[in-house]
């Protein structure tokens, strides 16, 4: 293959795993939203500490759950 074409593909790729993984920022701000949510919540609540800190776990892992796929295609993408 020509020398230009592999760098140009080489390039886009490296484009196209900067642009997959915006979904991490996505996924920082909402893990901080969760955990605000849940500093909340509790100020208003403390006797639900317990339930309310079973709550932000699961939304915390889903949240993180979306980061890692975006963080998996930027890897794929780079390295395929």
């Amino acid at each position: 293959m020509d020398k230009n074409y592999l760098l140009i593909l080489k390039g886009l790729k490296s484009i196209g795993a900067g642009a997959a993984c915006i979904g991490l920022l996505g996924s920082g701000i909402g893990v901080g939203i969760v955990f605000a949510a849940l500093i909340n919540a509790y100020a208003i609540n403390p006797k639900l500490k317990n339930e309310l800190f079973t709550y932000a776990l699961l939304g915390f892992a889903l949240s993180e759950a979306v980061g890692l796929f975006a963080l998996v295609m930027a890897i794929m993408i780079l390295y395929t």
